[in-house]
């Protein structure tokens, strides 16, 4: 009989691909396997996830709004109905075993999967662990994680150390340089940064790339910039005429590999699937990360980076005026680049998605 798993949350990019990653290595390993994703409604998961070719359900459920007290007044309605719901689900489904990686959805049910005695995996990417995951990592039977020092977060005896999935398919950049930087009309004599501020875009990052035009224009360096697809409607039409030669500007990057692939140096939010891609591709990289995520995880993971000497961080508060300078300084030091390119390398962990896979079918079985 073939085994049945669901695996919940979503949200953004950096929940969402790791998730697809385990789906993937669970097929390889057990082409048979059935997997059911559960999303929170209205979220990117509900359009990514049966891109790859996988069935999702819904469930209406929120975060805490900072900005709507109001808007807050429905969440313990919509907590119980999405604690009924994923019991259904899982009811229905006849599940064997719960995954959890992170975002609105991976609440509900693995708190209902642990009630109904199902067993449950926490992938926690990051290395501060959310309140979520702290609370349902009392009840799981394992929790891989990907930094060290997760002690002070959960149970020592439930911890696996196995890195964070990643797309195989972003990080494969072996002898693409010259048609990546062909795909995006760039030329080959060159240095070029890749900006990222994530799949939902990154406004600090935008607004430095647009305040450093002259430095760049000067300096002949050429811009891949995925602006975020939030962003990239205003931008265009602000900068329609003003995009200096050699600056590409996208809303998503559809072909990672290539973008990983043309750079010299990467410039990114310091999230914790993105910074697993950036161990693997070993390029030097800067991280600003982002102020506005709960616990200010992302700090944590880029501290835990530089103080291996395998990035450089410049603050989200600083980033307007130190941001392009930081950069164009880092690219003129070939031995710095050399240095953050082989440390940052040595933490990359490729077979995360087929080790955290492994766990999932222990459970079962």
């Amino acid at each position: 009989m073939a085994h049945k798993v669901i695996i919940s949350g979503g949200g953004t990019g950096g929940h969402i691909f790791p998730a697809i990653a385990i789906a993937n290595a669970l097929r390889r390993m057990e082409p048979e396997v059935e997997i059911l994703f559960v999303g929170a409604k209205g979220r990117m998961e509900m359009e990514r996830v049966p891109a790859a070719g996988y069935k999702i359900v819904g469930l209406t459920i929120q975060g805490i709004d900072r900005k709507s007290l109001v808007k807050n007044l429905l969440l313990p309605f919509k907590l119980l109905g999405s604690l009924l719901k994923a019991r259904q689900v899982i009811k229905e489904f006849k599940a064997d075993v719960a995954v959890g990686v992170g975002g609105y959805a991976s609440g509900p049910l693995l708190m209902m999967a642990n009630f109904v005695g199902l067993p449950t995996l926490i992938q926690e990417q990051n290395s501060y662990a959310g309140v979520t995951n702290k609370r349902l990592g009392k009840k799981a039977k394992a929790i891989c994680v990907a930094y060290e020092g997760m002690e002070q977060f959960f149970p020592q005896e439930k911890l696996i150390f196995t890195g964070n999935p990643i797309r195989r398919e972003s990080v494969a950049i072996a002898g693409k340089r010259e048609e990546a930087l062909a795909s995006f009309g760039l030329s080959n004599d060159r240095k070029t940064i890749l900006v990222t501020g994530g799949s939902l875009g990154a406004k600090t990052l935008n607004d430095c790339v647009i305040g450093g035009f002259e430095a760049l224009e000067k300096s002949q360096i050429q811009v891949i910039w995925q602006c975020g697809s939030y962003y990239y409607e205003a931008l265009k039409a602000q900068l329609e005429g003003k995009l200096p030669t050699g600056i590409v500007l996208l809303p998503f990057l559809q072909r990672m590999d290539y973008a990983y692939a043309a750079a010299d140096v990467v410039v990114s939010r310091a999230g914790a699937g993105t910074i697993s891609e950036l161990c693997v591709i070993g390029k030097p990289v800067v991280l600003v990360p982002s102020p506005n995520v709960a616990e200010d995880h992302q700090t944590k993971n880029a501290q835990a980076l530089v103080g291996k000497d395998a990035a450089v961080l410049v603050a989200d508060r600083v980033a307007r005026e130190e941001l392009v300078n930081a950069v164009l300084n880092l690219l003129a030091d070939e031995a710095k680049c050399e240095d953050l390119g082989k440390h940052i390398q040595q933490l990359a962990k490729l077979e995360a998605d087929e080790v955290i896979a492994k766990e999932v079918l222990k459970l079962i079985k």
